[in-house]
């Protein structure tokens, strides 16, 4: 299936899917047609349509109602859990179906929380010459919310790595440390903070290595390796539960592919770092 003939359709934080579609064969996405056997005649789904940025051409969404029942051979994907099956071991910079799928979400929520004017509160209308948000009462704009997060591999003296368990995170998955930048803040500070705040240990030498976008819910993750510097580890109980360091041979349960905290780890594991 050709990329142009996908549409990416949401409903919360989940992809509806055909069960006789495999996941890597439709990307995620559904042949368009099939749109109105999953929303019916009488639905009016928010379709939108968004230039691209890896090639020539559009990228398709459409955003339906959470909690709608859904037609028989129809199912929920969590864009998360798409995001690790299909990714195929590569980190989603952006491109090709797995990017484009992203891109889409992202848009799609933001049109979602967009719906109307932040300073009149009159319903918005799109923009006709740029992806924005344009209310057609007082002229405010608004673009796609875009917010800075970092994520980092902290390397200690020994060549071991700093993983940690989030509150949230599913049972014995550990991770790295990340958080948002705040205004005012360089990207390096954040880092810095985060580490100080989430595990009470100062580093040095922190250096960027790559970067992804990460709609969760709308953010652009920037990856970065720091060294250990100083301190005791003190998860701060309310987000960091746990944090330990690890060799490359003792591993424990570590994030999936397509994320570039996957991406980072195993960059360590495989002593690029």
């Amino acid at each position: 299936m050709d990329l142009a003939d996908r549409i990416y359709v949401f409903s919360g934080d989940s992809l509806l899917l055909r069960d006789d579609i495999p996941d890597a064969q439709s990307a995620l996405g559904i042949p368009a047609e099939l749109l109105e056997d999953l929303c019916g005649p009488s639905s009016e789904p928010d379709i939108f349509e968004i230039p691209a940025i890896d090639a020539p051409g559009t990228i398709r969404g459409a955003l339906l109602d959470s909690g709608r029942d859904l037609p028989p051979r129809w199912r929920t994907l969590s864009v998360r859990q798409g995001l690790s099956f299909v990714s195929a071991g590569e980190t989603v910079d952006g491109r090709g179906p797995l990017g484009r799928m992203l891109r889409a979400y992202h848009v799609a929520q933001w049109r979602r929380d967009s719906a109307y004017c932040g300073s009149c509160g009159t319903k918005n209308a799109d923009a006709p010459d740029e992806l924005a948000r344009l209310c057609p009462r007082c002229g405010r704009r608004e673009y796609p919310r875009i917010a800075p997060a970092v994520i980092t591999i902290i390397i200690n003296e020994t060549g071991e790595a700093l993983l940690a368990h989030n509150r949230k995170f599913a049972d014995g998955v550990y991770s790295l440390i990340a958080g948002f930048n705040e205004a005012g803040e360089s990207l390096e500070a954040t880092v810095a903070r985060e580490i100080r705040e989430e595990v009470g240990l100062e580093v040095r030498d922190i250096r960027y290595i790559a970067s992804q976008p990460w709609p969760f819910p709308n953010s652009l993750m920037l990856g970065f390796t720091a060294r250990y510097a100083a301190g005791k580890i003190r998860p701060d109980g309310e987000e960091i539960v746990d944090a330990r360091w690890f060799g490359t041979g003792s591993l424990p349960r570590i994030p999936g592919y397509g994320s570039v905290s996957r991406y980072l780890i195993d960059a360590w594991v495989e002593g690029k770092l």
